[in-house]
């Protein structure tokens, strides 16, 4: 009995010890899932922030690469060497004469007008002048009275002299004769010259071609008031130009300025007349150089004669002059003015803007002739923007300045 007792009594010790065990390995559990979720939690927050920290570098760069321009580049276009030198020119009158009235008046008719033809000599108008009419009369009276008074006291003088050689009168008086006969003479004399005076300013009454040419221009009309003088005192009556032969100016680049010399053959053509070419020769040139356009001022005359070409007219000159250096050209949308002066942005091979100053020829259009200031392989920037600086940073844009525009 005693011993059941104590079997049963030591049943729930030995009961209980399995459940001890039992109940240890879910808290080692939840201690090892903690720190599983912890470091999870850290690598993720790990990830996380690397990834901010990249897309943040990338997002700084991809700003920093969008902050430089992508500019479209092109290299200027050689021209063919030419085998004669085209350059622009101006025609002018070999003589344009502005005319002016010598005498004042009242314009009494014009027989010439705008488009005339006219001789050297020819009467163009006539002036009606009172006032000198009446001026002239006045002297010619008044050279009659010295005249008169010439005669009187040159007869006097001479009997006053006769009267000396018998002691009659005193020499104090047959000088005082003598002297007054010789005033006489002089009075006579300023008639004279006062007279014609009047007549020569009379005779301006009458308006003459002094050239043969035509009549480009009539500033009056019958009855109007005319005043003698030049620019500063009346206006002018008439222009009149001689155009057989015309002048043609052009101004040769300091390039070819050698090549041209007095007697070179050389052809004007004009857009008027298509096809046709009007040949002079070189007569003169400046034989300097203009240091505010690098060119030689040089003159050339073209006859005329049936008149078919127009004082103030456009043309083209052709000099017979080989052109063998190396003209470069480039489109207009690739330049850019600024208050220095015509500039060119060029991309270095350092992807850097260089403003380069260029010297411009002639205007094609759409492009422009450079005379200096480019090299044929530089990369020009097209379409540039007003705010490009030099030295500023660019991207080429991909596949540019492979080749040239025209």
């Amino acid at each position: 009995m005693t011993q059941l007792t104590e079997q049963r009594s030591s049943e729930p010790a030995n009961s209980s010890a399995p459940n001890a065990k039992h109940d240890a390995p879910p808290a080692k559990k939840s201690g090892l899932l903690a720190i599983i979720v912890l470091a999870i939690l850290m690598v993720a927050g790990a990830f996380a922030l690397v990834r901010r920290i990249t897309e943040r570098g990338a997002l700084a760069k991809e700003t920093e690469r969008l902050a430089i321009p992508t500019v479209g580049v092109i290299k200027p276009s050689s021209e063919p060497a030419a085998d004669q030198l085209v350059l622009p020119a101006q025609l002018q009158a070999y003589v344009e004469s502005a005319i002016y009235a010598r005498t004042n008046g009242y314009l009494l008719r014009w027989s010439k007008d705008i488009g005339s033809q006219v001789k050297k000599g020819e009467l163009m108008a006539e002036i009606d002048t009172p006032e000198v009419d009446q001026e002239l009369s006045q002297a010619k009276a008044a050279q009659q009275q010295t005249a008169a008074q010439l005669q009187l006291a040159k007869s006097t003088a001479e009997r006053w002299v006769n009267l000396r050689k018998t002691d009659s009168v005193s020499q104090q008086e047959s000088d005082q004769q003598s002297s007054a006969y010789t005033q006489a003479i002089a009075n006579t004399a300023a008639a004279e010259a006062n007279v014609r005076r009047l007549q020569q300013l009379e005779s301006f009454k009458h308006i003459y071609s002094p050239i043969s040419g035509v009549i480009t221009r009539r500033n009056t009309d019958v009855g109007a008031l005319i005043a003698a003088g030049s620019a500063s005192a009346g206006k002018e009556l008439f222009d009149v130009a001689q155009v057989d032969p015309l002048r043609v100016f052009v101004s040769v680049p300091q390039t070819n300025a050698s090549s041209i010399r007095a007697g070179l053959p050389a052809y004007i053509q004009l857009s008027e007349h298509p096809g046709q070419k009007f040949t002079g020769k070189v007569v003169r040139t400046s034989d300097s150089i203009d240091p505010a356009t690098r060119t030689m001022l040089t003159e050339i005359d073209v006859p005329n004669p049936n008149g078919r070409l127009l004082p103030g007219s456009y043309a083209e000159v052709h000099f017979a002059v080989p052109v063998q250096i190396t003209r470069l050209s480039i489109p207009v949308n690739a330049l850019l003015f600024r208050p220095e002066g015509p500039r060119v942005a060029v991309v270095g091979s350092d992807h850097k803007v260089h403003l380069k100053a260029i010297n411009i020829g002639r205007d094609y259009g759409i492009k422009v002739e450079i005379l200096g200031g480019l090299d044929p392989n530089d990369q020009i920037v097209v379409n540039p923007a007003d705010s490009l600086e030099d030295g500023q940073e660019v991207n080429v844009k991909a596949g540019a300045g492979s080749g040239s525009q025209s």
